[in-house]
């Protein structure tokens, strides 16, 4: 292991983005462990409060970010320990500002309701990303075997990538930008019924393409969708509130 770890990661330069990586997965589980804890009342576990004000951790995280991003400019032509550092701290900064992401996104407290789900599909997305980085993959760099400019690659690569993401295909999307062949797949196929590519091109609520799109939702997506949310409530806990949004 200490072979592989200095082979793979030091010797390669990877040990900030390793210490983000473990930083930014360490303080998200401490995070919702905590909040978990806050909202069962258990122990001295309480939120931060300063008069009626009750700060979110989404404000620690947005300072913890500066810190590490700015420490991590200072230091970066230095050795990789206090780089390593720097994005240490910015990793955990991370963690708290994408836990909250629902609150930026909503500009609204829900964190417990339905729509604070898109918190941990952040850090999810954010882990995944970071792993295939650290693994040595790099975006948009897939060739397909093409005689295409490198240039020219990649501004193709990017607008498959916009294309799948406008279909509502997010996963696929984020993954195409290292594997760009799922970029072609994603964007061939039919759009997802409630994405802005469905709301610009499947013309009527009844149209054929709608049709067919709401059709492979309810069959195929559903069933991942809850497998998904299982296991996200299992890791950060249920959001199981009511919506205090109002509804148009």
């Amino acid at each position: 292991m200490e072979n592989w770890f200095q082979g793979s990661i030091v010797a390669t330069g990877r040990l900030p983005l390793f210490c983000f990586f473990v930083a930014l997965i360490g303080a998200f589980v401490a995070t919702r462990v905590n909040v978990r804890l806050i909202r069962a009342k258990i122990g001295w576990f309480r939120n931060v409060n300063v008069g009626e004000m009750h700060i979110h951790h989404v404000v620690f995280g947005v300072v913890l970010m500066l810190v590490g991003g700015v420490t991590g400019l200072i230091v970066s032509a230095a050795s990789q320990v206090p780089y390593a550092v720097a994005a240490g701290v910015f990793g955990v900064g991370s963690a708290l500002v994408l836990d909250e992401f629902a609150l930026i996104l909503h500009l609204h407290d829900v964190y417990w309701e339905e729509e604070g789900r898109t918190s941990v599909d952040a850090v999810f997305i954010a882990v995944a990303v970071t792993g295939l980085l650290l693994i040595g993959l790099r975006p948009l760099t897939f060739d397909f075997g093409t005689p295409l400019a490198p240039g020219a690659l990649i501004v193709a690569n990017l607008a498959l990538a916009v294309v799948t993401l406008l279909k509502g295909k997010i996963w696929t999307g984020m993954a195409g930008l290292f594997v760009p062949p799922l970029l072609l797949v994603g964007a061939v196929r039919l759009a997802r019924p409630g994405s802005p590519w469905a709301h610009w091109f499947f013309v009527g609520g009844s149209s054929r393409k709608m049709a067919t799109a709401t059709h492979r939702e309810e069959r195929w997506r559903r069933p991942v969708i809850k497998a998904k949310i299982a296991f996200q409530e299992f890791v950060s806990g249920r959001h199981d509130l009511p919506s205090t949004r109002r509804r148009r």
